[in-house]
C-alpha cells in the first residue's frame, strides 16, 4: 500500500511593527516570488492575498519538510528579495506566524477568505483577525507576547 498525504494549511505572517511596507505596487510580484519559494520547498501555493502590513497563504505543503522550515525559508527569501530587488530598506516580517490546518472540504471558503482580505480590513484590524484566528483554533496566548511593537528613543 502506498502512502498518500494532502496536507493544506492557512498561513499568516505580518511585516515588522506591522508597517504598511506590501504596496499594491510589489504585491503581485511578491506573491509570484512567494509562491516560487513554496515551490522550490516541495510546496504549492493554492492562494495568496493580503494587505499592506500582512500575507494569507493557503498552501499545499510536503509531508517531508516540517512547516516551520518552510516558513522560515519563505519568510526569509522573501524579506531578502524585498529588500534587494524592491530596495526597500529594512524590510523585515515579523518573528512568528500562524500555521492551521485546512480540511480539503473547507478550501475553497479559506481561497474565498483570502481573496477578500481588502474588504475584510476596511473593519478589523490584523491584530483582531489574527487573535480571532487563535480563538477559533483553541491556542492559548498571552495578547502581550503576540505582536512585537516599534520602540523610538
Amino acid at each position: 500500500m502506498g502512502s498518500f498525504t494532502r496536507l493544506t494549511y492557512h498561513i499568516v505572517f505580518a511585516t515588522k511593527y506591522r508597517k504598511r511596507t506590501i504596496t499594491e505596487q510589489i504585491q503581485e510580484r511578491l506573491y509570484e516570488y512567494i509562491g516560487g519559494t513554496l515551490r522550490g520547498k516541495k510546496g504549492h501555493l493554492i492562494e495568496i492575498g493580503g494587505v499592506e502590513d500582512h500575507v494569507h497563504l493557503l498552501a499545499g505543503l510536503s509531508p517531508s519538510l516540517a512547516v516551520s522550515d518552510v516558513i522560515r525559508d519563505v519568510k526569509a527569501s522573501s524579506s531578502l528579495w524585498m529588500k534587494e530587488e524592491r530596495q526597500i530598506a529594512g524590510f523585515e516580517w515579523q518573528k512568528g506566524y500562524g500555521a492551521f490546518t485546512v480540511s480539503y472540504d473547507r478550501i475553497d471558503a479559506i481561497r474565498k477568505y483570502i481573496q477578500n482580505q481588502k474588504e475584510h480590513h476596511r473593519t478589523k484590524t490584523f491584530q483582531e483577525e489574527y487573535i480571532d484566528f487563535l480563538q477559533r483554533h483553541g491556542i492559548e496566548f498571552l495578547t502581550e507576547h503576540l505582536f512585537e511593537e516599534e520602540h523610538h528613543g
